[in-house]
């Protein structure tokens, strides 16, 4: 095979590996846990509880409410915490006021608070609810009107909710919450009637439209999981979408024993989690653009008159800090809740990038040092593959001028230039693909690192230096410049060329001023394109990951001019090589 075309295609399968592997991965491997759910829902067996519970189809004109308006219209108990700050909606026990004190939806320090839940009747209503379903009550609907044990609910001051129907039945919902973003909800029944009845607990999450990223997210440079997500049978699930579930006669069924469910964005989560020890019936539903996730256990419970029953269920609504969900999942046995965020395929490499990253951050206090911090650590893991790709190298440059004998030798007869090229390899012991190895090895860790800029919220609107103030996104750089000329007219996009991603050019072009240069035109006009190509290509990414790549070129290059250092007999062949560079360009001008 010829080995000029099998490097030229090592090349391209590089770069076709490198920006299109997200969408290859989320079609073929779309679970990033090491098993993905096939859960289907089985049959209703007798005896089994079923939600009443309706999705609240948007009728075909509505006025929105503004949320001012909304939060006005109803009584409602004050919700504090050191992250969370809103209210629950006294007219159907609703959790529908929710700001993360945390969180910006803005660079600048004073923009306001980032909105999770909102009112129903709102643009972007998203809230949530517990009751009960049976036969022999009236229960609680999205109209009835609760007693508050207390008038604000705060981690040092739980709330309980009450409700008597006509049949003396009561009903109570105790809620509690921490100083983070989750609320456990604490659901007693007492019949007080003459009878007993059947009945069952259910919790459900209602949103109206889909997140402005969920737009984003089959991008095959950004793709990540938006929509319905949860765990079943200890299985993570990232197969629904929105317009997934829709298609499906509107609704996706799973049973489970414990497990979680709910809607996750780009950095905000709303998830449902019984009882672990509970078998419950999740469900995903859409009518029109409203959206729900409901959990109902599979079987209702015998209620005796004068007896009462109490489950409880959470609620986590928040960012996904990556140190939050991880104390969830192990000091309160939710399973895979730090897997609401998708990491991708290789979140083997994504998860322990993220903590180095985390810990270089609380050392230094920067994040773009801690990018530099962990480019080091890389670079120097990797040095033995660099080695031997320097070896490779260096194997290369030293047979290139009997490489270039026989180009002029057989250059009549490209049949057996591939035989003798092939042979002298084979003398020289030489792997002309070998370099290729350590490029290969750093589209996961690139790719990784991509996924921890692209998601973490701990990277969110992080600063580095001077103009470099939210790592997370694009470099502004040429904007900044095009709006100081005061044109009036904004940077056409494919203009939209900061300084990271020239200097990330620049850099690879140097790296390839180091390596043998390939005598085929073809290998040459791909090697000299390539890093322009890649420099227009980076441009949209985040300033973060074109960070990390400069700082691997530069330490790149370092480390080749060290080791071309020892090695005397390659700074003779790249004189030789530069003085013969030198005579082409006189003879051609002569």
């Amino acid at each position: 095979m010829d080995d000029k075309r099998n490097l030229v295609f090592a090349v391209l399968l590089t770069g076709l590996i490198l920006f299109g592997w997200p969408y290859v991965a989320s079609y073929f491997f779309p679970t990033p846990a090491p098993v993905t759910s096939t859960a289907k829902s089985a049959a209703t067996p007798a005896g089994a509880a079923t939600s009443d519970v309706s999705v609240e189809a948007a009728p075909a004109k509505v006025e929105v409410v503004p949320v001012g308006a909304a939060l006005q219209s109803s009584a409602r108990v004050l919700v504090e915490t050191p992250k969370l700050k809103g209210s629950i909606n006294l007219e159907g026990a609703k959790i529908d006021d929710l700001l993360l004190l945390s969180h910006r939806t803005e660079l600048a320090k004073n923009s306001a608070p980032v909105r999770l839940f909102a009112p129903s009747g709102t643009k972007d209503a998203y809230f949530a609810r517990f009751g009960w379903a049976g036969t022999g009550i009236i229960a609680p609907n999205d109209k009835t009107v609760w007693a508050p044990s207390g008038n604000k609910l705060t981690p040092s001051t739980p709330v309980t909710l009450s409700w008597t129907n006509p049949q003396n039945q009561k009903f109570e919902i105790a809620l509690s919450i921490d100083e983070n973003y989750m609320i456990t909800a604490k659901q007693r029944f007492t019949n007080g009637g003459t009878a007993p009845v059947q009945i069952a607990n259910f919790a459900l999450l209602s949103r109206t439209g889909k997140p402005a990223d969920a737009t984003k997210g089959g991008s095959i440079f950004t793709h990540i999981h938006i929509g319905p997500i949860g765990v079943f049978d200890n299985k993570p699930n990232y197969d629904w979408g929105y317009v997934d579930v829709a298609e499906n006669n509107g609704e996706k069924s799973f049973n489970s024993k414990g497990g979680w469910l709910g809607f996750t964005d780009k950095y905000w989560l709303g998830a449902l989690i019984p009882d672990q020890n509970t078998a419950v019936s999740a469900k995903f539903r859409a009518s029109g653009d409203v959206y729900q996730a409901q959990i109902i256990p599979t079987r209702y419970t015998s209620i005796a008159a004068g007896s009462s029953f109490d489950t409880s269920s959470r609620l986590f609504a928040g960012a996904k800090e990556m140190a939050v969900l991880s104390h969830y999942s192990k000091d309160l046995g939710i399973p895979y809740l730090d897997y609401a965020i998708d990491w991708g395929w290789f979140w083997f490499i994504a998860i322990p990038f993220f903590w180095i990253l985390h810990w270089l951050f609380g050392v230094f206090g920067n994040f773009g040092v801690a990018i530099i911090g962990l480019t080091l650590i890389v670079r120097g893991f990797m040095y033995p593959v660099a080695q031997k790709q320097f070896s490779s190298m260096a194997q290369m440059r030293a047979v290139q001028p009997k490489l270039k004998a026989l180009q002029e030798r057989w250059k009549d007869d490209k049949p057996r230039l591939q035989q003798e090229m092939m042979k002298l390899y084979k003398d020289e012991k030489v792997n002309p693909l070998a370099g290729c190895l350590p490029v290969l090895l750093q589209i996961p860790i690139f790719f990784a690192l991509y996924k921890n800029l692209l998601l973490s919220i701990e990277m969110r609107h992080q600063p580095f230096i001077l103009w470099l103030q939210d790592l997370s996104a694009p470099d502004p750089s040429a904007h900044i410049l095009f709006d100081a000329l005061g044109t009036g007219f904004a940077l056409p996009a494919f203009l939209a060329i900061g300084v990271l991603p020239i200097l990330l050019g620049l850099t690879m072009w140097l790296m390839q001023r180091l390596n043998p240069q390939p005598m085929d035109d073809v290998q040459k006009q791909v090697f000299a394109v390539m890093p322009w190509f890649l420099m227009f290509i980076m441009a949209p990414f985040a300033a973060g990951l074109q960070l990390y790549w400069v700082m691997s070129n530069l330490v790149s290059i370092a480390q080749q001019k060290w080791l071309y250092s020892r090695h005397p007999v390659l700074r003779e062949q790249m004189a030789r090589d530069a003085e013969e560079k030198a005579q082409a360009k006189a003879n051609a001008k002569a």
